[in-house]
């Protein structure tokens, strides 16, 4: 009995290194630096931009449909299958990328990166970690999905200067291909040590508790969470978050630059950014575990506030070159709303029972909250002349979803003091 609790103790610290490893090759190498390749590919092929970007919106399109039935299919096909699936995606993905001369084979491409992403990034890993981690997952998925800017940040170095090589305008296919091979070799990888349970693997390993901080609880049906007063209103508050953070995220570089900002001092500001961001989602997993999720959630929400009131005040000035500096540091500490709270909201709000159908769905409402708030960003930019409207509106939308998920996570309390009562 030692024996087992042993290998299984091991064998966590395996698929958790998976995870890892998954997280940073898949949006390391596939999404961190698609910046990278915009230009190289619009040149080359004498392609419009615009034109070009519709890839984006079929991707989070994809990913939103997918993830929608991701419960369905994780229990149909197990978390082993579908990674191994979501690996073939990203690996047609890249052959589209490299063989394509026109805009309909971009858009089969980023199809399948929606759904590649869908069964190798924030979902899958929030499967895997609540199924093998039952305390302390916050700070285990933070670890985890941190693992996206140290992927990101190694994927500049190496396929760069393969873009830009100088006399190959075709120099993206060259770094798609290496993608292609890094992404066959780490999915053989996961395909040969990856395990689908625990070892020993039974309910009398969840923890059911009325205050679990990082732990796993028994939960409820998706039928009964669905009869919950706080289902549909946390869920369309997901929805809300995913636009609202989204339009800004995507906006921040361009607004800066429109209101007389050195494009050196943008670049040093998006810099801090993704360096806090690695450090800023392993400590929102800590503080979870620590604190629990009302201090977690609100701590991210107040920053999102706060950023987006700060993007809006900047100015080509002291002050305003300050703001902007804020917000390069600080909406890394928001962000985590998009990433990490999502399988935290599905365990800490409904539980076991349901949490691959909850979190499926959190995901692909979030996720079509991207394809509405970069377009609605910028219509209102086309009509005003400036984001700044935008901005305020979002900070006025981020403030009515902190208040009203008060009132969602005292009625999950007592949902969980109940079900804890009746185990």
């Amino acid at each position: 009995m030692k024996k087992d609790g042993i290998r299984k103790i091991n064998y966590t610290w395996v698929i958790v290194g998976l995870c890892f490893l998954m997280v940073c090759i898949c949006l390391g190498f596939c999404s961190s630096n698609k910046s990278l390749y915009l230009s190289a590919i619009t040149e080359a092929l004498h392609l419009k931009r615009s034109a070009f970007a519709v890839g984006d919106s079929i991707r989070f399109i994809s990913t939103a449909v997918i993830n929608f039935f991701f419960g369905t299919l994780v229990t149909k096909y197990g978390e082993k299958k579908l990674i191994g699936a979501g690996f073939l995606c990203l690996i047609l993905f890249t052959l589209c990328y490299i063989f394509a001369e026109s805009l309909w084979l971009f858009y089969l491409g980023s199809i399948f990166l929606g759904i590649g992403f869908s069964w190798t990034s924030t979902t899958m890993v929030g499967c895997v970690i609540n199924k093998w981690c039952k305390e302390k997952k916050g700070t285990i998925m933070g670890a985890v999905l941190a693992a996206n800017g140290i992927g990101g940040a190694v994927a500049a170095q190496i396929v760069s200067p393969i873009i830009y090589r100088e006399g190959d305008p075709f120099g993206y296919r060259k770094a798609y291909f290496l993608v292609a091979c890094i992404l066959l070799t780490v999915g053989a990888l996961m395909m040969i040590f990856f395990r689908n349970n625990p070892p020993g693997k039974n309910e009398k390993a969840i923890v059911s508790k009325k205050k679990g901080r990082g732990q796993s609880w028994v939960g409820i049906s998706y039928e009964e969470a669905k009869e919950t007063s706080y289902f549909y209103g946390a869920t369309f508050c997901i929805f809300l978050t995913g636009l609202v953070m989204q339009s800004i995220n995507g906006i921040a570089a361009a607004h800066m630059k429109d209101v007389g900002l050195d494009t050196g001092y943008v670049a040093t500001v998006l810099s801090l950014h993704s360096l806090a961001l690695t450090g800023f989602k392993f400590s929102i997993g800590f503080l979870y575990d620590k604190f629990g999720l009302r201090v977690t959630m609100t701590i991210c929400d107040v920053t999102a506030v706060l950023v987006m009131i700060s993007l809006a005040l900047v100015a080509n000035s002291p002050f305003g070159c300050a703001m902007a500096m804020f917000y390069g540091i600080f909406s890394s500490l928001a962000l985590p709303l998009e990433t990490i709270m999502l399988p935290i909201f599905a365990s800490d709000l409904f539980g076991e029972k349901s949490f691959n159908k909850i979190m499926g769905l959190f995901v692909s409402v979030n996720t079509a909250g991207y394809a509405v708030g970069s377009p609605l960003a910028n219509y209102v930019f086309d009509k005003c002349g400036t984001y700044a409207p935008i901005l305020y509106i979002s900070a006025v939308v981020m403030i009515g979803i902190t208040v009203y998920f008060q009132f969602v996570l005292t009625r999950a309390q007592k949902t969980r003091a109940k079900v804890s009562e009746e185990n």
